[in-house]
């Protein structure tokens, strides 16, 4: 018989206490149970996963079953329009033309916390007539700006607990965050981006769920490749999730976009530098979409550096140098590591 702990959602939480109470334990052999840690001999862990089905592809190599997986880009590159092109695939158990989908039809929750209704309403119809008609299978979820706030409870723990209120209702098991950043108003340090990704986590565990989260990426050089480094605050968020990946804009042609796989746990690295999927943003009737076109390699859509470039980024990190600024926060401010930053001032 399952073993959980209980939440008093009567007393004020702490993160440690919120964390307590979504975590999720497995029954153990006396034996087995260290207290919050379970240890069996590898060979018995092996065996009692194989009886479980393997995770299934919600969206091709990106995105498994079972995972808390990232997805990052710059501002208007398309996140929100991707989000809900596969929340609307996985709701109807239709897969998006050339990425995978094992999964059948099934409840999706999406929480916009970026577009108002109106403004998704534009997205997925013709000049407001015509709508696009999605599954009943999913269910968008706003902030509702009339509810007043908890005495006792912080934005953050209040957001939370009426999300749990929404899993426990609604029994979905996937779950897509549109962006990260209104969990947890700051993430840009360990000790703010941990508690995040732990409770994350342990939602995850508590409630079997698949969660695609979206995070920004700061100004960055779009002249280099997308790393891990490029995704907005700690180092905890990629370090803690599943999976990760990365959308970046054409060089070429503005309306093209392309995928990049970051991270992966559940399959090797198939869409990397060299085998980005290539996209297009279309709306072929009343759904704004991405199409995929092919694939290509990410340093033919990279802006080029020109000379004029480089010298106008010697005269930036020149004049944000006069001004103080350290060289992580020219870096930070210009989109280049500290040690370029470095490396110019003391040439210069």
């Amino acid at each position: 018989m399952e073993k959980t702990v209980k939440q008093d959602l009567s007393r004020p939480e702490t993160i440690l206490n919120h964390i307590n109470g979504l975590l999720k334990f497995e029954p153990a052999n006396p034996d087995e149970s260290k207290g919050l840690l379970t240890v069996k001999p590898a060979n018995k862990w092996i065996l009692e996963s194989s009886t479980r089905p393997k995770p299934q592809m919600l969206f091709g190599e990106f995105w498994f079953q079972d995972e808390l997986c990232i997805l990052f880009a710059d501002t208007n590159v398309g996140k929100s329009i991707l989000a809900v092109q596969i929340s609307d695939s996985l709701s109807k158990g239709k897969h998006i033309s050339g990425f995978k989908l094992e999964a059948k039809a099934q409840a999706v929750l999406l929480c916009d916390f970026e577009l108002s209704d109106k403004q998704f309403e534009t997205r997925y119809s013709n000049n407001y007539n015509n709508h696009f008609v999605f599954s009943d299978n999913l269910q968008r979820i706003e902030i509702n700006a009339n509810a007043d706030l908890k005495a006792n409870l912080s934005f953050e723990d209040y957001l939370f607990q009426s999300l749990e209120d929404v899993l426990t209702s609604s029994g979905a098991k996937i779950l897509i965050v549109d962006n990260i950043t209104y969990l947890k108003t700051a993430t840009e340090t360990a000790k703010d981006a941990l508690p995040l990704m732990k409770t994350l986590k342990a939602l995850k565990a508590k409630y079997n769920l698949s969660i695609l989260a979206l995070a920004h990426t700061p100004k960055r050089d779009f002249s280099k490749p997308i790393t891990r480094n490029d995704l907005q605050g700690s180092k905890m968020l990629i370090n803690f999730c599943d999976a990760a990946f990365a959308i970046g804009e054409s060089s070429e042609d503005k309306s093209l976009r392309y995928l990049k796989q970051i991270k992966a746990r559940n399959t090797e690295i198939i869409f990397d530098s060299e085998n980005v999927c290539l996209c297009q943003l279309s709306k072929p009737d009343n759904f704004l979409m991405f199409e995929l076109i092919g694939f290509g390699m990410e340093r033919n859509h990279l802006r080029q550096q020109t000379d004029n470039d480089r010298e106008t980024l010697k005269e930036k990190i020149l004049q944000l140098n006069q001004q103080g600024k350290s060289y992580r926060e020219i870096g930070s401010e210009l989109g280049i590591s500290h040690m370029k930053a470095s490396r110019i001032i003391k040439g210069l």
